[in-house]
């Protein structure tokens, strides 16, 4: 990793059940705890999604303990959001979101256009294959983003 990496890095959607558990989870795998990674919604109002734990694991990252969290909620448990020193915004709300919030802080954001992968695909092969293209996508963005995973992974 460069010197330009950021010591703490925050994810976010919309739900926190979809691509940005997926991007902690990622990341969290390919760095260990070289950066400190968390994520988070615009809203809190669903679970983490079935498909997206399915194909992370087939990487071999685990999702199905995470618990999903709003920008407010991480607030009201006492986490600083001044503190993390990049936000990457994985949809236009969240996007919205994190730009409101350098208002107050000194954060830098980017936005990483993610295919939104819920309600694509009739059966149940086809909905896995669109979650496995979000998850590509984020993999990538990732690799690019912070350079060769530095955790021992076989990817």
């Amino acid at each position: 990793m460069s010197a330009e990496t950021p010591q703490s890095v925050l994810f976010c959607c919309d739900h926190n059940a979809v691509r940005s558990p997926m991007a902690e989870g990622l990341m969290k795998f390919f760095y260990g705890t070289e950066i400190y990674v968390q994520s988070a919604g615009v809203k809190n109002d669903l679970d983490i999604d079935g498909f997206s734990v399915s194909v992370c694991s087939e990487l071999g990252v685990e999702l199905s303990r995470h618990r999903t969290r709003s920008f407010e909620e991480m607030q009201e448990w006492g986490d600083d959001l001044s503190g993390f020193d990049l936000v990457v915004a994985l949809s236009p709300a969240s996007q919205r979101q994190a730009l409101e919030l350098t208002r107050y802080y000194h954060l830098d954001v980017e936005y990483w256009p993610i295919l939104d992968p819920t309600g694509l695909g009739e059966g149940r092969e086809e909905k896995l294959n669109s979650y496995r293209q979000a998850r590509d996508q984020i993999k990538e963005r990732i690799l690019k983003r912070f350079g060769p995973a530095t955790a021992s992974t076989d990817l």
